[in-house]
């Protein structure tokens, strides 16, 4: 895992500019850095190195082979095999980091190469040959990457800050993508090219871009697409769950790969502990193998009492921490620069202290679950989708299930009635009766109608069932992809590398192809890997129905502090000044929290996020050191 940066122009790269912006991300690669300049100093290329594979200085990026040259960040976890097969075809290697298998594959396969990694990436190659600058990202996202063009001038970064760091890149930001988030965290950010920024664009998961070196035009297309097998549709479950198993079993062996420590976050819940588990049996039982989890020993989010069934069943040496609100608001300036977008939720900040722990305690990368709620469907609200693809007769069985066993997974009828209502109306009725909980009751009128309407869900493209459909757009759209700049900018923060088996790309275009009630049917989420898992992963965690996710109990955090922060935000002139709010409905918000209502903790995060973005991010970025791209 690393941090990369460039600049290509049509006049001299100013280098010192290339500098500040790896210096401004050096938490990404705190082993070695590294800068290349093109002949006629029209191109700067910037790195700084997490060591994982090949911790020597053979590893050193930028790294150069036969006319190319490359900054890369991530892992290819098949660099053995492509390494193999590319000795094969009389390619000869100096070093066993999977950097210098990118350039051999790219020498070999041109763009084509991208299609045959499995790992995680963000990488630009420069070639000499062809005089191009090419750029990829990982078919989830789980590696960012961002760049702005300018008139005769292309720069690119891995954080938000470091193309920030430029004069050509203005500091402006567009309100609505940030207040879609806030009403939709898995909208407006990154599910689209424009970014929060206009001077910012990003690719997208699966996506490669070419520069032309001489005119500096540039093009975007796809080396991968999500393709089902509709022969997979027929599959039993047993047959199945078998399928999955294998695939799991070999995603978390690749990602075992690593010439540094390896341990796991953990949790109470299936995906963490499935993984942990499979670790174990390719480690086999003698491996120490470290985990670090989160508690909140007193509260409801406490998951001890199923993380440790995990932990002992695996035999793991054991490391917790234990997130707090007065925590929280003292690494509120760092945490929100190191994130550079609001967040969701405090179980951001959950993540980030974890991470933490794992560098204190010496363990440089750490396998997670992150991923397999959007691809098996471990979420309750996917249930509804689940039940509209189901013919009528086969839907009140389902739906009496469902009710039973997740009473809060489908509206109530007074529910689906209020959310039925033009939002105009519901507004209206949310400022006369002081009530309601929706964010966009806390907007002025006429921006919480955009927001609506931006946030409105697509259709459902033809030839899929809506829970498939859902659950591919959750995957490599909306969602997940936010939950990996969240997983990404946390773990890079205390120079952690992160790794997602649930995240490799067989495992989606296989469980995508199949029957939806092989995953949410008999009332049950993640269905499929429930049956995976059976006789390896211990069954108070398997049969466990009341997914929680990794959650700090942020309602009582409101009321240990965080509440007087969001008071002095909400009636700070600067938020009324904004102009994007209602500031009369938070300032009832805040005495309906104070009266009894405490879930309105988790709408008043909101605002709270936003203004201290505001004011940790923007102004820092602001304050610090801004220099030309090109050399006078």
């Amino acid at each position: 895992m690393c941090g990369i940066a460039g600049i290509v122009a049509d006049r001299p790269v100013n280098p010192r500019a290339v500098t500040v912006m790896t210096d401004r991300i050096d938490h990404r690669g705190p082993d070695d850095q590294g800068q290349w300049s093109a002949a006629d100093g029209k191109a700067v290329l910037g790195h700084r190195r997490l060591s994982i594979l090949d911790t020597s200085a053979a590893g050193h990026q930028p790294m150069e082979r036969d006319g190319l040259v490359t900054v890369f960040n991530g892992e290819i976890y098949n660099f053995l095999e492509l390494r193999a097969e590319l000795a094969a075809l009389g390619e000869a290697f100096r070093t066993n980091s999977d950097t210098e298998v990118i350039l051999a594959a790219y020498g070999r396969w041109g763009t084509e190469c991208f299609a045959r990694f499995n790992g995680m990436f963000a990488l630009a190659i420069l070639d000499a040959r062809r005089k191009v600058l090419v750029c990829a990202r990982d078919r989830f996202g789980e590696k960012p990457f961002l760049f702005a063009v300018r008139p005769g001038l292309f720069a690119f970064a891995s954080e938000y800050k470091a193309l920030l760091a430029l004069d050509e890149v203005g500091l402006d930001f567009d309100p609505l993508p940030l207040l879609r988030f806030a009403h939709r965290p898995a909208t407006g950010l990154d599910d689209q090219r424009a970014t929060l920024f206009p001077a910012i664009l990003q690719l997208l998961p699966g996506e490669r871009l070419e520069l032309d070196l001489g005119t500096l035009d540039w093009r975007i297309d796809r080396y991968w697409s999500l393709e089902r097998d509709p022969g997979l549709s027929s599959l039993g479950m047993d047959e199945a769950a078998a399928r999955l198993r294998d695939l799991l079993t070999d995603s978390v062996r690749l990602r075992l790969r690593s010439d540094v420590a390896v341990g796991s976050c953990l949790s109470g819940g299936l995906d963490s502990g499935s993984i942990i588990m499979l670790a174990r049996r390719l480690l086999g039982d003698g491996a120490p193998y470290h985990v670090f989890t989160g508690r909140f020993p007193g509260t409801k989010a406490d998951e001890w009492e199923y993380a440790r069934h995990t932990a002992e069943a695996a035999g793991a040496i054991v490391h917790q921490v234990e997130p707090t609100a007065a925590g929280l608001l003292a690494d509120l300036p760092d945490f929100l620069w190191a994130n550079e977008l609001p967040v969701g939720s405090a179980s951001q900040y959950a993540q980030s202290c974890v991470f933490r722990l794992a560098k204190e305690n010496g363990v440089t990368v750490l396998l997670d679950g992150q991923g397999a709620d959007e691809v098996l469907g471990g979420y309750e609200q996917y249930f509804a989708r689940y039940l509209a693809g189901l013919p009528a007769a086969e839907r009140s069985t389902e739906e009496e299930a469902i009710r039973a066993r997740y009473p809060g997974a489908l509206d109530t009828p007074r529910q689906a009635l209020s959310k039925a209502l033009p939002p105009r109306l519901r507004h209206w009725l949310a400022g006369l009766s002081g009530k309601g909980s929706d964010l966009l009751f806390g907007l002025a009128p006429d921006l919480a109608l955009r927001v609506a309407e931006a946030n409105a869900p697509p259709p459902v493209p033809a030839g899929w069932s809506p829970l498939a459909a859902e659950l591919a757009r959750d995957s490599f759209q909306t969602h997940l992809p936010v939950l990996l700049r969240y997983g990404d900018r946390n773990s890079m923060a205390h120079s952690r590398e992160v790794r997602l088996p649930f995240c490799d790309h067989r495992i989606a275009e296989f469980a995508l192809s199949l029957d939806p009630a092989l995953l949410m049917g008999e009332a049950q989420t993640k269905r499929l890997l429930r049956q995976a898992m059976k006789g390896i992963l211990p069954e108070p965690v398997r049969t466990r129905w009341n997914k929680q996710g990794f959650l700090p109990p942020q309602d009582l955090w409101f009321g240990q502090g965080l509440i007087d922060e969001a008071e002095r935000v909400i009636e700070d002139p600067a938020f009324a000044a904004a102009g994007w709010w209602n500031v009369g409905w938070w300032r009832s918000a805040l005495r309906r929290f104070r009266a009894g209502e405490t879930h309105l903790g988790w709408v008043l995060w909101r605002p709270l996020m936003i203004e201290g973005w505001r004011r940790h991010f923007l102004a820092r970025v602001a304050a610090g050191p801004r220099l030309p791209a090109v050399s006078p």
